[in-house]
């Protein structure tokens, strides 16, 4: 140790003895006096240098070994020195040649032909201009025909058509001339004694031409005013020279006025129906309605007003009130509605729903004097959707078929009032294109004031129908219809009530794409092999099956 400098050394002791005595005693600093030292000799200590880090500079985090970083490699630019050109004449962008991909295939027209056994003949073709929604045009062309184990026991149909469809800049129009006829046979069977009521039945044929046009505004959202205008008319004739002509022009104007809808939809019906005598049967009706779409519900208020005139007259007022309301919204929405109308009886509708009738059929509009129904509606998603409706009916003028008394294997037409109570359901299933089911079912309860029965009228429907696709080429489907017993009654020779039992229709089909345009099928229709009944002393065919093959282009 070397003992020097002194000075340094008695500055540096007498800071450490001022120190100690102010921690000891602590004056007020201005009284206190500097500490005089009589040291006169500085001590200098030398001694090694060892670095210390401050404890503020440390890192207190330990390494993660586990690190899974990922090397990145450094980015390299290469900047070159050019001189950037203004271009005042910036030259044409040219557009770049698409290239000509392979076209699928065109198949908006077929044909197919089938045979089965009943000798079963199909054939059908459909002609199509092209794929340009907005301007279509086609003809279609339709036969089939069937032959049973009973004498007369025939049924051919063959239809045809042309239709065109133009979507303007406003309205879109539609047009369409079309021609269907069926033929079968009186050939009426006594299910007691399995005897034909005639060796040598006679053979029924309905002709009927029809005629349509449409005109309908296309939507825009910013406009206000929506209308339609469409006619319609067909001409109808038996082998019997029963006719039957009608022309009816309909179209309906609506106006959107803040949360309300009004407008009116109305119609004039001309129809001349001319067998031993001449009937006309006139309607003309307007529907006035006001409907409010709020956030929850929505509410229409209106009413009906139908005006018969030509062999009857009269003049009816119905209201027209219904009202929707979502429980849960886009799930479950219950509806309701008090309505009134006047159905148009026909001797086409008749024609359609029993084609055995008798001639000179008497033809009476049905008054739907008061309808009450409400129920629930629905989905569950894009892929499921569900209805149940519960009504109360009080019809006048309700037509029923009965066997007539002199020939029974014919059909005349006769009209009872009744109270009719019904429910309905209806449920949509579709899990994209591979998989979709249809079930529907209806319960009635007729309560009939004359009439002991509602003749031919079954209390409860099921229709079912399911569609698989099994892989691209393969394509299964399946249908049931069932309808419960029914009632005819007879005349003679004493009145009595005729049981017709119940029965199910099972077909299936399948469809099996052998190449990019040509496919085969096969349908074997009422597979259980009941030959039952729909009208008394009718008997439908077996088990019938149909196969061939169909092709587009």
């Amino acid at each position: 140790m070397k003992l020097n400098h002194i000075p340094y050394t008695t500055a540096i002791c007498a800071l450490l003895i001022s120190s100690v005595s102010y921690a000891q005693t602590p004056e007020d600093p201005k009284k206190a006096e500097p500490a005089r030292s009589s040291l006169t000799e500085e001590i200098v200590v030398e001694r090694p240098y060892k670095p210390v880090l401050a404890d503020a500079a440390k890192i207190r985090r330990s390494p993660d070994l586990n690190s899974n970083s990922v090397y990145r490699r450094p980015l390299t630019y290469s900047i070159f020195d050019k001189k950037l050109e203004i271009n005042t004449d910036i030259r044409q962008l040219q557009a770049q040649e698409v290239v000509q991909g392979d076209r699928p295939p065109f198949k908006n027209n077929y044909a197919k032909f089938g045979l089965g056994n009943f000798s079963t003949g199909l054939a059908e073709l459909y002609l199509n201009t092209g794929s340009d929604e907005a301007l279509q045009a086609g003809f279609f062309l339709k036969h089939l025909n069937q032959k049973g184990d009973y004498e007369g026991q025939k049924f051919t149909r063959q239809s045809a058509g042309i239709f065109g469809k133009s979507i303007q800049e406003k309205v879109s129009l539609f047009g369409e001339l079309g021609f269907d006829k069926f033929g079968t046979s009186f050939y009426g069977i006594d299910p007691l004694t399995e005897q034909q009521f005639s060796a040598d039945p006679e053979k029924q044929r309905y002709n009927t031409f029809t005629l349509r046009g449409e005109m309908l505004k296309n939507y825009r959202e910013e406009d206000e005013v929506d209308y339609a205008l469409k006619a319609d008319a067909y001409f109808l004739s038996d082998k019997f020279n029963a006719k039957e002509n009608a022309f009816v022009l309909s179209g309906f104007v609506n106006k959107v006025w803040d949360k309300f809808n009004v407008g009116v939809n109305t119609s004039l019906d001309f129809t001349q129906t001319k067998d031993s005598v001449s009937l006309g049967n006139h309607i003309f009706r307007a529907n006035p309605y006001i409907k409010l779409q709020g956030a929850n519900f929505k509410l229409t208020l209106g009413a009906n007003l139908v005006q018969e005139f030509g062999s009857n007259s009269g003049f009816n007022l119905y209201p027209a009130i219904t009202a929707e309301m979502p429980i849960v919204p886009e799930f479950a929405t219950i509806f309701a509605g008090f309505t009134g109308d006047v159905n148009k009886s026909t001797l086409r509708d008749f024609s359609i729903e029993n084609p055995y009738l008798n001639r000179n059929i008497n033809i009476l509009n049905v008054n739907e004097s008061a309808n009450f129904y409400g129920g629930i509606k629905g989905n569950a998603g894009s892929g499921f959707g569900y209805k149940a409706t519960l009504s109360y009916k009080k019809l006048e003028n309700m037509p029923l078929f009965i066997n007539n008394p002199v020939n029974p294997e014919r059909f005349d037409v006769i009209y009872d009032d009744a109270n009719v109570t019904g429910l309905e359901g209806e449920i949509n299933v579709k899990v994209s294109e591979a998989f979709s089911w249809l079930g529907r079912v209806s319960i009635n309860n007729y309560n009939m004031d004359v009439q002991e029965k509602a003749w031919f009228k079954p209390d409860f429907k099921l229709f079912t129908n399911a569609r698989v696709k099994i892989t691209k080429e393969l394509t299964l489907d399946g249908e049931l219809v069932f309808n419960d017993a029914t009632s005819a009654f007879l005349s003679t020779p004493t009145p009595s009530i005729v049981k017709v039992k119940s029965y199910a229709d099972v077909s299936a089909g399948a469809e099996y794409l052998y190449q990019e345009k040509v496919g085969i099928f096969l349908r074997v229709n009422n597979i259980i092999g009941n030959k039952y009944q729909r009208f008394l002393y009718y008997p439908q065919l077996g088990m019938n099956v149909l196969g061939g093959i169909n092709y587009s282009f």
